[in-house]
């Protein structure tokens, strides 16, 4: 079998440790010489920017994060080893690990960052497909006559050169479809290359939760759990119709995943800027109490956008059209990822209060931007104990929809007298 050394990048015959520089790194798999899907994810980035532009901070447990009221945004690898992870409440990262320093983040220097990673994975393909600030699919098919290697090589060369150039560190997964190049980079961190082949995929996802399939939930796990379907093996022996009783529409996706069968290519469309909705409305309107609930109802339909999609947004924008046809527009930003219709709509409603100033409309849309991975989406905070309850009555409203109709069930707040005619976009 031949090995690829992750240190001085040569390939050679066999395993162990490289003959060249005797590093134990070898990167070797039966397929790596025919697997072109990968998944890269820099490592605690924001954390990992904050140790490289300050030494000092290089063996001190750091966290990216708010005060003492705010949650942890990510945490270095020496903070993680006390339990501190994403999304924990400020207060208890400090008591499992009262030694780290606390750092705000900085995201002007991490977007900066981001596009000079960006901007080499785009050097090894044009098939790069963004799924957040520091983390992309790509498609390396067909660029061995141009890199004169194989993916593989290509890929731990690549890595080699974000940490000499940037200074900081990767971990990729490498196979044969977008889900198992996924999984793959998960399971070596950090510095990790990880290979999941198309032969070992069904036998490895076999004894794996439930929850390792993109798009089951805590809630869908748990009625997974009451027809004792717990672990992916299971959901590949179940009767579909079971399946599609309990998951709805996402059976069939979710039970080809189960055996490690994802269709979706990696997509190098230009990158998903915002998701949004528009109303034109068929009389121009002026009253901030009619168009509030027409307001709401876009503020839904982005939100389900959101979610189909896996996005969360950051920042929320208004857009308005008067009767001159003169365009509004007004943002904000900063905000917390939320896929949350409710989170858009308080943003959106108090933008909205401001520009009813008298001028007559003619068009209304909402729009979230600054989108991110839907796992960093409404984690709320110790103090502000709401968007459980919010995340999980949307879900609960979510799942009548997907059953009944997207018209079956609304809220008080969604009705208007107004006719209109809509168009949406994303």
């Amino acid at each position: 079998m031949t090995s690829v050394c992750r240190d001085c990048c040569t390939s050679q015959p066999g395993t162990g440790r490289c003959r060249a520089c005797g590093s134990p790194r070898l990167l070797a798999h039966p397929e790596h010489d025919r697997l072109t899907i990968a998944h890269v994810d820099c490592d605690a980035f924001y954390a990992a920017i904050e140790k490289r532009d300050d030494p000092s901070l290089r063996d001190r447990p750091l966290i990216i994060g708010g005060g003492r009221r705010g949650v942890v945004s990510t945490a270095c690898y020496l903070a993680r080893v006390s339990g501190v992870h994403s999304a924990m409440p400020m207060f208890q990262a400090l008591k499992a690990c009262p030694d780290a320093v606390v750092i705000r983040p900085n995201m002007e220097k991490y977007v900066r960052v981001g596009r000079q990673v960006r901007a080499m994975m785009l050097d090894l393909t044009p098939l790069v497909e963004p799924v957040s600030i520091d983390e992309a699919f790509l498609d390396l098919s067909g660029t061995e006559r141009l890199h004169g290697r194989s993916p593989a090589l290509t890929l731990v060369r690549f890595a080699a050169q974000v940490e000499a150039e940037i200074g900081i560190s990767v971990s990729i997964g490498l196979s044969d479809t977008k889900f198992l190049a996924k999984i793959a980079s998960d399971l070596d961190k950090p510095r990790g290359f990880s290979i999941l082949g198309r032969a070992e995929a069904e036998a490895f996802l076999a004894d794996k939760p439930v929850s390792i399939l993109p798009g089951i939930g805590q809630a869908a796990k748990a009625r997974l759990a009451e027809l004792g379907l717990r672990k992916v093996a299971d959901l590949g022996r179940s009767d579909p119709r079971l399946l599609q009783a309990a998951l709805g529409r996402d059976a069939s996706r979710l039970a080809k995943l189960a055996r490690g069968e994802d269709e979706r290519p990696v997509r190098s469309e230009r990158e998903t800027k915002s998701v949004s909705s528009e109303t034109t409305f068929s009389a121009d309107l002026k009253a901030f109490e009619i168009m509030r609930p027409i307001l709401w109802r876009q503020c839904e339909k982005v939100s389900a956008r959101l979610k189909r999609a896996g996005l969360a947004a950051s920042s929320v924008t208004l857009k308005l059209k008067d009767d001159g046809f003169r365009q509004r527009t007004r943002t904000r930003g900063g905000l917390a990822p939320t896929q949350l219709a409710d989170s858009l709509f308080v943003h959106g409603e108090a933008l909205l209060r401001e520009a009813c100033d008298g001028t007559a409309y003619r068009l209304i849309g909402i729009g979230g931007g600054d989108l991110c991975d839907a796992t960093h989406a409404d984690r709320g905070d110790l103090v502000d104990g709401s968007t459980k309850r919010i995340r999980e009555r949307e879900a609960a409203l979510d799942r009548v929809r997907e059953k009944f109709g997207d018209h079956s069930i609304q809220r008080g707040l969604a009705f208007a007298s107004a006719p209109l005619r809509e168009r949406g976009k994303a």
